[in-house]
């Protein structure tokens, strides 16, 4: 990097120094007058100018080191202002910005002057030539020490993170277990002791009374029947078949067509994600068409299937009325329900993520993503866009 450009950032970091001198007292002034609220709006004015700084000097550190210097603050919740004022007070990153507002403009004043002075003097142009690279790159180690987490907390909060969606993943397959059991002692088990009880009498009645053993035999095949179509229920509800034979785009195809409103899919895949990431996003997109047809409203509806630098993104859409709210199943679009907390968890197993844009009157995205790879198919060659149109009964 040239050296007048670094020049360019000691003279604003030399200016900034000044705001964060500025900042400092007001975080002492809005601490002191917390005590009678009106230190509240303080702080809150305070928060977001310390924000605006510390990122601008995280953007002059990435540029001066030729490395990212990320914005690592916890994202703020849709609520209101004390749901807010809870995520900022527990993220790591307030305390760290609030303790380098405090030592930053020491640094900075003493930095953005002494690269100024030296190109100034007539006879320190050649220190200036020489001293200032470094003094600039160990400005910018300072502020990303500060600024950013280190590799050993970055690895901490992973690890953290997948802890805790391990045992989301665990409860959630625990609930999976309970309800594949209900249902099969509810469906198939009953059926299949009616079935064993159908075929004894009829066993007992042969001799005596051959029709009555003939209906009996004729009822245990209609349940037969019956706990087939329950087992097959069962089966699908652990992993289609459907996913199986015709992968991602044929499957979501299929439950498309089962809508009572048009669908639009659009899928843009040159091969095929693992089989668990597969199963995944075919379940979380039912789920976003399930909700659509239950609380949406909607006159129609689209799914856009992707891959793209290493992720597998779906984007289920609809034109209803919105207002959905993953988070508390308040709202009522193609985000609402609880359900779509289960798809978070099963997300979470594979380092997804879940993302709602859902305004009140419409329309409402859901953007399910998945770092993965495709495995190659054998019609993969073409990238060409498969898109069905889908619409219910008339």
């Amino acid at each position: 990097m040239s050296r007048l450009r670094l020049t360019g950032y000691a003279v604003a970091q030399f200016f900034l120094a000044i705001a964060l001198l500025v900042l400092a007292v007001l975080w002492v002034v809005g601490g002191v007058l917390v005590v009678v609220w009106v230190g509240l709006g303080l702080l809150a004015g305070t928060l977001a100018a310390t924000r605006w700084i510390a990122n601008a000097h995280r953007s002059m550190a990435e540029k001066v080191l030729g490395q990212p210097v990320p914005v690592p603050y916890r994202p703020l919740p849709p609520g209101g202002f004390f749901d807010k004022a809870r995520v900022v007070v527990a993220d790591p990153m307030t305390w760290r910005d609030l303790a380098w507002v405090f030592i930053a403009p020491v640094v900075g004043l003493v930095v953005s002057l002494l690269v100024l002075i030296l190109l100034l003097g007539v006879a320190t142009g050649f220190i200036w030539w020489f001293v200032t690279p470094p003094l600039m790159t160990a400005r910018a180690y300072f502020d990303r020490f500060f600024l950013a987490y280190s590799r050993t907390e970055r690895l901490e909060q992973r690890v953290q993170v997948l802890t805790e969606s391990r045992a989301d993943v665990v409860d959630h397959s625990a609930a999976e277990l309970r309800r594949l059991e209900r249902d099969l002692h509810d469906g198939a088990q009953a059926r299949l002791v009616a079935l064993s009880m159908s075929l004894g009498m009829a066993d007992a009645a042969f001799e005596d009374d051959p029709e009555r053993a003939r209906q009996l035999v004729q009822d245990a095949r209609s349940t037969t029947a019956a706990a087939i179509g329950d087992l097959r229920s069962v089966v699908r509800g652990i992993h289609p078949p459907v996913l199986a034979d015709r992968g991602l785009s044929g499957a979501v195809a299929a439950i498309a067509l089962d809508m009572a409103i048009p669908v639009q899919v659009d899928v843009r895949l040159d091969g095929r994600p693992p089989a668990p990431v597969e199963a995944c996003v075919y379940f979380g997109v039912a789920e976003c068409l399930a909700n659509i047809g239950k609380h949406a409203g909607a006159a129609n509806a689209w799914i856009t299937i992707t891959h793209d630098g290493g992720v597998l993104r779906a984007v289920v859409g609809d034109d209803g009325r919105g207002g959905a709210d993953p988070a508390s199943g308040a709202g009522s679009g193609t985000g609402s329900g609880t359900g779509m907390l289960g798809v978070m968890r099963r997300l979470a197993a594979f380092d997804g993520t879940m993302s709602v844009s859902s305004p009140a009157g419409g329309p409402t995205l859901i953007t399910l993503e998945v770092p993965c790879p495709l495995s190659p198919t054998p019609d993969s060659g073409s990238s060409s866009p498969r898109t069905t149109p889908s619409s219910g009964p008339a």
